[in-house]
C-alpha cells in the first residue's frame, strides 16, 4: 500500500496537527511506503529526506500570519502524483493543503482528518471562514472518509457540513506510552505552570501571566511553543513586573519537553477551541494534573480528579484559587490509547476502503 499524508507543516515544526501525523506516519512506515506532502513557509529545511521511514517532501509556501499555507508547488505536484499513491490522508481543515488534496483526488481513496474546531484564530480569519465553507464542504463531500478526534469534533462537523454520519469515523488521539518510561521527576526549587501551545490569542496563555502577581512568588509560567501572538505575551509580562516569572521556549528537543510535562505541578491550556488538546493527554500521562477550559473538546477531559475546568469568561480570583488547588493534587491513574493502538485503527480503515 502506497501512502500519502498531506499536511500544512511537518516535523520539526511543532503543534498539535504535526503529532499526529508524525506518530502515525512514522507507524506505518514500519509495514508501508509512506510520503508526507507539507509546506515550508520559511524555505529552512531541507525539501527532501527521509525521517523514521517517512518519505518528506516540502514546498514553497505563503503562510500570512502562520496560517492558510498557500502554495501552487504543492498543489500542482499534488495533480500530477495523487493517482500513484492508493490512500491520500490530508489533514487540517484550517489550512488549504487539504483542499488541494481534493481538487487532485483520482482513483486514490481520500481520507480527511479535519482537525476542526470550528473558528479563525482572530476576527478576520473568522470572517474568511464564511466564504471558505463553500470550499471546506468539498473536503468532506469528496472524502471517502472522515476522521474526528472527538465526539465534539464530530458532532461540530455533522452540525456545520451536513455530513452523513455514517461516513465519519471517531479515533483519539494516542500518546507513545514508552516516551515517559525513564522520565522521573527533577526537584526544583519553584512551583511550575506549565503550557504547550501555539502562540495564538484563543489559546488564553494572557490569562495564566495577569494571574502570576495574584500568586506566590515561587510559582513561575513555563510557556512552550510558538506563533504570532508571542510578543504581545512578552509585553503583557513587563507590563506586570513578572517576565522573570514566565519563561518562553520553542523548538525542545523531544525529550526536553517530555521532562517539562513530568516536572510541572500543573499544566494549564484556557483555550477557546481545540478538537482534541493532545497535549492535555501527555500532560496527564506525564502525572501532571490539569486545568482547562469547560469548552470545545477540552470539556471531555474534565474529570475533577485528573483534570479541572475553567468557565469563560475567565475569573482571575477563580483561576487562582483553582491553580492553588489543583499543585496540591495527585494524579489517581490515567488510562490513554497509545499511538500504535491508534495506527492499527487508521491501518484497518484503509484497507476497508481499498
Amino acid at each position: 500500500m502506497k501512502i500519502l499524508q498531506v499536511c500544512p507543516r511537518y516535523y520539526p515544526d511543532i503543534g498539535g496537527v504535526e503529532e499526529h501525523v508524525r506518530n502515525i506516519g512514522e507507524r506505518l512506515a514500519k509495514r508501508y511506503d509512506v510520503s508526507v506532502f507539507t509546506t515550508d513557509p520559511l524555505g529552512k529545511l531541507p525539501r527532501q529526506e527521509v525521517i523514521n521511514g517517512v518519505q518528506v517532501t516540502r514546498f514553497k509556501s505563503w503562510a500570512p500570519n502562520e496560517a492558510y499555507y498557500f502554495s501552487g508547488d504543492l498543489k500542482r505536484f499534488l495533480s500530477e502524483n495523487s493517482h500513484v499513491f492508493d490512500v491520500v490522508h490530508a489533514h487540517s481543515y484550517h489550512a488549504l493543503p487539504a483542499y488541494y488534496a481534493t481538487q487532485a483526488k483520482s482513483k486514490n481513496k481520500l481520507i480527511f482528518t479535519p482537525h476542526y474546531h470550528g473558528m479563525g484564530h482572530s476576527f478576520f480569519r473568522s470572517l474568511l471562514h464564511i466564504p471558505y465553507r463553500y470550499f471546506g464542504r468539498k473536503i468532506f463531500e469528496k472524502s471517502d472518509r472522515i476522521i474526528c478526534v472527538s465526539n465534539y469534533e464530530k458532532n461540530l462537523v455533522v452540525k456545520r457540513f451536513k455530513v452523513d454520519e455514517e461516513k465519519i469515523v471517531v479515533i483519539p488521539n494516542g500518546v507513545n506510552l514508552n516516551e515517559f518510561n525513564d522520565l522521573k521527576k527533577t526537584r526544583e526549587d519553584h512551583r511550575t505552570i506549565l503550557c504547550v501551545s501555539r502562540l495564538e490569542k484563543y489559546k488564553g496563555i494572557q490569562y495564566l501571566i495577569k494571574v502570576l502577581p495574584l500568586l506566590e512568588n515561587d510559582v513561575i509560567l513555563e510557556v512552550v511553543g510558538n506563533g504570532p501572538y508571542r510578543d504581545h505575551l512578552v509585553k503583557l509580562a513587563r507590563k506586570l513586573n513578572v517576565f522573570e516569572r514566565v519563561r518562553f521556549f520553542q523548538d525542545l528537543p523531544r525529550g526536553d519537553l517530555l521532562q517539562k510535562y513530568v516536572n510541572a505541578d500543573v499544566f494549564a491550556l484556557l483555550s477557546k477551541h481545540e478538537a482534541y488538546g493532545l497535549s492535555v493527554a501527555e500532560a496527564l500521562f506525564a502525572g501532571t494534573p490539569c486545568i482547562v477550559t469547560n469548552a470545545s473538546a477540552l470539556s471531555e477531559w474534565i474529570d475533577n480528579e485528573n483534570c479541572f475546568g475553567i468557565e469563560y469568561p475567565i475569573n482571575s480570583d477563580s483561576l487562582v484559587n483553582l491553580l492553588n488547588k489543583v499543585m496540591r493534587t495527585r494524579i489517581k491513574g490515567v488510562k490513554l490509547p497509545d499511538w500504535s493502538d491508534v495506527t492499527r485503527k487508521l491501518e484497518a480503515l484503509y484497507n476497508s476502503i481499498l
